[in-house]
């Protein structure tokens, strides 16, 4: 297993490494930051509103309730480390990193 690779199996589901870009336009996933897939998150860094709406992004791009997101590490920094208890669907605008990069 790559253990700097973006996303890794964890049981039923798999961790997620992230770069968030909060303030951006709209909430979008943006390609790769290093050993990190890129967010574009449009709510700012106050009071945890980027770290809410990057779960609720998540949420529904793996198609999974909020509560199944859960962020490991990270609160108050752009490198965040997510745990998707599992996945309900792929999204497809990671399907090609994700395929490059998961060791399953």
């Amino acid at each position: 297993m790559n253990r700097n690779a973006p996303c890794r199996r964890v049981g039923e589901g798999i961790e997620l490494t992230c770069h968030v870009q909060p303030g951006a336009r709209s909430s979008a996933f943006a390609g790769m930051y290093g050993d990190a897939i890129k967010l574009r998150i449009a709510a700012v860094a106050v009071d945890g509103k980027a770290n809410l709406s990057c779960q609720e992004f998540l949420a529904e791009a793996f198609g999974v309730s909020k509560s199944e997101v859960v962020l490991l590490q990270g609160a108050a920094s752009r490198h965040k480390r997510w745990w998707i208890k599992r996945i309900g669907r792929w999204p497809p605008e990671l399907q090609g990193l994700l395929e490059l990069s998961m060791r399953w």
